[in-house]
């Protein structure tokens, strides 16, 4: 009996590893391979309902409502895009060029008196000392400028680089604009499809998984709406309190860039900062430090808590599976891997499978 059980585990354990592992192929290598349909699909999906409605209210054939829902959905985010891009490349492309001289009319000055300080201090002190500090001080000036030289040469190459990868986005852009056409024209058709090879049982877990996939990513949505509100009330009152002009656009600015996973606040607030104590102001740095801080430390509390509770997951769980997630899949498992723990909560705790004994609390 005892020996039935252990290879029933053993049996169990390798057909949850393998499958973990076919998932895990599936999503790292196939996924990027696919993306510009399954973002087509998703696309057609969310413009669904304008396609339905433009052909019940103005009596128009479906093909021609969803080819112009999608033609304007495209139009207005390609206008968008370009204008917010020329704008970002205009103003990347000055500072980059502008580095070093920004560097030698502002930085260097200020580390210039930071220096005469500290040679006569240095010079009351010991006189001896001073060639050698003189010495050292060149050097790291030197240092300092053939960095912000390479740093500027190294921001020029990977405009060029993006520059050489412009055919391969465009090929896939195009792809996902001609998948959208077709998955719109076609929805419905497509996934009766689908649904017509799934057998009863299969068919209503597949609706279960995405009725709640689709909530939990509305919830998602709504939950980083919520944070991102709070970090641009937070940074209204920081600025405001320590007299930065503009501080509702500037707050606005960074909240918004605050979604961002890998650069956050600290994208903007750093450079900043530095910037600032650079050129010798340095209340007004110490100011944007805490400001940033209070931001950073606020975040990393609520984010755990407000992201779980709406999902149903306990906010450890919640921040694990962001972490993990995150080195696994970049950006989309930041915020897939909590849904798919989620879901497979749920799936749990109605009993259409069977990975663990449910509790009284939900994780």
């Amino acid at each position: 009996m005892e020996t039935e059980k252990r290879r029933a585990f053993i049996i169990n354990f390798m057909y949850f590893a393998i499958l973990a592992l076919l998932c895990f192929a599936v999503l790292k290598y196939a996924m990027p391979l696919l993306a510009p349909f399954i973002i087509g699909f998703a696309l057609a999906y969310l413009l669904k309902g304008p396609i339905r409605l433009m052909s019940g209210k103005l009596r128009l054939n479906r093909k021609i409502s969803a080819i112009v829902v999608v033609l304007v959905f495209y139009c207005t985010i390609g206008m968008l895009i370009s204008l917010l891009g020329v704008k970002a490349f205009t103003a990347s492309r000055e500072l980059i060029f502008n580095l070093p001289q920004i560097y030698a009319l502002h930085v260097e000055p200020v580390l210039m008196g930071i220096f005469d300080g500290v040679e006569q201090s240095v010079l009351r002190m010991d006189p001896a000392l001073v060639a050698a500090l003189e010495e050292m001080f060149n050097r790291l000036v030197q240092s300092l400028g053939q960095m912000v030289s390479s740093l500027s040469m190294g921001a020029m190459g990977a405009v060029s680089d993006i520059a050489s990868s412009l055919p391969g986005l465009f090929i896939k852009l195009l792809l996902l604009i001609i998948s959208t056409f077709f998955i719109a024209i076609d929805y419905d058709r497509l996934t009766g499809f689908v649904m017509h090879q799934l057998n009863g049982k299969t068919r209503t877990v597949f609706v279960q998984i995405k009725e709640y996939v689709v909530g939990t990513l509305f919830v998602c949505i709504r939950s980083y709406a919520l944070i991102m509100s709070i970090t641009f009330v937070e940074l209204v009152i920081g600025l405001t309190l320590i007299g930065v002009d503009n501080a509702l656009i500037i707050a606005f600015v960074i909240a918004v860039f605050d979604i961002l996973p890998v650069l956050g606040t600290g994208g903007i607030m750093i450079p900043w900062t530095v910037i600032t104590a650079l050129q010798g102001n340095y209340p007004l740095a110490l100011g944007l430090l805490l400001v940033y801080l209070v931001v950073t430390v606020v975040r990393n509390i609520i984010e755990p808590k407000i992201v779980g509770s709406q999902i149903g997951l306990h906010p450890v769980i919640t921040l694990a599976s962001m972490f993990v997630g995150l080195q696994l899949f970049g950006v989309v498992g930041l915020f897939g891997f909590p849904i798919v723990l989620s879901l497979l909560c749920h799936l749990n705790d109605t009993g259409t499978i069977h990975l663990f004994k449910p509790v009284d609390e939900t994780l």
